[in-house]
């Protein structure tokens, strides 16, 4: 077992749901419930599952982007809810974000080289005598020309400005980086390009990754070890070898069933999930999932599974197994 940079227990995140004259709070959207896991130091961990299951929530919170409800988050060995302002602010340079959407989290009014050097400016990373040469440098590893370094965010493609968004993020040398779906946005072959570009700059860097997507097959192949989210709670997680071979619960098997696959001579088994998503805000009984689960019985509606290990660190909540 390496070391453990990231650990995450019992994270909570509920948003209030007001109603009334007086706003007062009449109930809460659950978006992350009691979600626990951790991340070796150099490794990946892929967050998947459906959209709204609340994996960007985690994401968020677990960097304080947007205060937790319950739980802690133990960087390093520092909870990072624990923190004062200037605690915090000496550690955010080691913990970053690429966030989803290239176009909306670039400031259309500042050019390249300013994107990727305020933050390196204001911790006072470099002299200011190499600071247009460290800048240069950054964008040179994350493929960009260093005759970007003057231009603005709309004079780039959708690739082009990704890997500005990963530039700004390795510029503050961060340890540990959450990749919200970076290249869910993207084309099929830029798309490759920027998961390749995350690995090399992983083994150069030994950076720590919490990759989230709902593409299962780029999860796959980037990440080491797997968690699968539904309704705001793991349901499984595991080795990544280990999971899509012998996938446990019923909701991670329709995710996978869904995965296509390159050869028109293999018939497809593909699960089909019944009816709707559940409301976070009002979650049904016992297992979160038995409204839509081919294989639910009679307990399943009014017991919650435990989550527990069955073995290789191979995690499930499902009441198919042993609790």
């Amino acid at each position: 077992m390496g070391n453990k940079i990231i650990e995450v227990n019992g994270l909570k995140k509920y948003f209030p749901i007001r109603s009334g004259v007086m706003q007062r709070v009449t109930a809460h959207v659950k978006a992350v419930d009691n979600v626990s896991f951790s991340i070796e130091e150099g490794h990946t961990l892929g967050l998947v599952g459906e959209s709204g299951c609340g994996k960007t929530t985690v994401g968020r919170t677990l960097l304080r982007l947007i205060p937790a409800t319950e739980g802690s988050v133990i960087y390093n060995g520092q909870d990072l809810f624990k923190l004062k302002k200037e605690a915090l602010r000496k550690i955010r340079p080691e913990i970053q974000i690429v966030f989803q959407d290239p176009y909306s989290s670039l400031s259309p009014r500042m050019p390249v080289g300013e994107i990727i050097g305020e933050a390196v400016r204001e911790h006072n990373l470099v002299p200011k005598s190499e600071y247009r040469k460290y800048v240069m440098d950054i964008m040179d590893k994350c493929g960009l020309m260093k005759y970007h370094i003057d231009r603005y965010p709309h004079e780039f493609s959708g690739g082009q400005r990704q890997r500005i968004c990963i530039a700004r993020a390795l510029a503050l040398k961060p340890k540990f980086v959450v990749a919200d779906e970076p290249v869910s946005a993207l084309d099929v072959s830029i798309q490759a390009q920027i998961i390749n570009l995350l690995e090399d700059l992983q083994e150069e860097n030994g950076l720590t990754y919490l990759f989230i997507s709902h593409d299962l097959s780029v999860v796959e192949h980037i990440s080491d070890d797997v968690g699968v989210m539904y309704l705001g709670s793991l349901v499984e997680f595991g080795e990544t070898n280990e999971l899509f071979s012998n996938p446990m619960h019923p909701y991670t098997n329709a995710l996978f069933s869904a995965i296509p696959v390159p050869d028109p001579t293999v018939k497809m088994h593909r699960v089909i999930l019944q009816g709707d998503i559940p409301s976070p805000a009002n979650p049904p009984s016992g297992c979160k999932f038995h409204t839509r689960c081919p294989k639910a019985m009679e307990i399943c509606s009014q017991v919650a599974p435990n989550y527990r290990e069955y073995g290789n660190g191979h995690f499930c909540a499902c009441h198919l197994y042993e609790q």
